[in-house]
């Protein structure tokens, strides 16, 4: 489980995140929705150790993980899929997904497993990440990722300008990770993919926590998306 308490942090002088309280349970899907600047992508980056924090814990299976550096926190079990992808470019899928199994060993069976929630990169394994198609490199930085066997995995806006069968296949892997145990955190702004993959939603505003519901409970035309997302 992932629990963050009063969690503050920011860049340089700047605040960004003041006092966020949040949680993600293992076999869950939650979503973290808000307007352009509520503090998402910053709410990504401090759990991984890239932006400091000056307040709070950030607890992973009751172990405090908020004071190690950038390069340790991911062989603690957490891996985070960053909005762009950020592929290597010039290396083929399987030599990204070399880089990613590196912390791990890049155990065989661990790589057949991610070629199994994405079949379609298999045929494409000697294929530079650069020539990818858009939805086919979304799937790559997925598999990367999940060559480090997280327990968490942080997803920032992974639907984002793909089309609908792309979107599809990315939500079914998803939901298989869910069932696998994994706690899956997803920045998502797109309200019908968040009510077919969460189990609760957190909404934030203004560097915080301002609500958090569970999935079932909300609908399309639900308060809380036009209060905090604007949709």
């Amino acid at each position: 489980m992932l629990e963050l308490r009063g969690l503050t942090a920011g860049y340089g002088p700047v605040t960004v995140l003041r006092g966020v309280d949040f949680a993600a349970r293992a076999g869950e899907v939650t979503c973290v929705m808000g307007r352009n600047g509520a503090g998402k992508t910053t709410l990504m980056k401090a759990i991984m150790g890239i932006v400091p924090v000056s307040a709070g814990t950030v607890m992973l299976d009751g172990q405090a993980i908020q004071d190690l550096p950038a390069h340790l926190v991911p062989g603690k079990g957490l891996a985070w899929v960053p909005q762009g992808r950020r592929l290597f470019g010039p290396l083929t899928v399987a030599e990204n997904l070399d880089v990613g199994g590196l912390i791990r060993g890049n155990r065989a069976k661990v790589r057949d497993h991610v070629l199994a929630l994405f079949p379609r990169l298999r045929e494409r394994l000697n294929q530079p990440a650069a020539t990818l198609s858009g939805g086919e490199q979304q799937m790559l930085a997925i598999a990367r990722a999940l060559c480090l066997e997280p327990k968490v995995l942080l997803l920032d806006e992974p639907t984002e300008g793909l089309q609908p069968s792309m979107i599809a296949l990315i939500r079914e892997a998803v939901l298989r990770l869910k069932a696998e145990g994994v706690a899956v955190v997803l920045v998502e702004q797109r309200v019908e993919a968040v009510l077919r993959m969460a189990d609760r939603v957190a909404f934030m505003a203004h560097g915080s926590v301002e609500e958090v519901a569970e999935a079932a409970a909300l609908h399309p035309g639900a308060r809380q998306f036009a209060d905090f997302v604007g949709v």
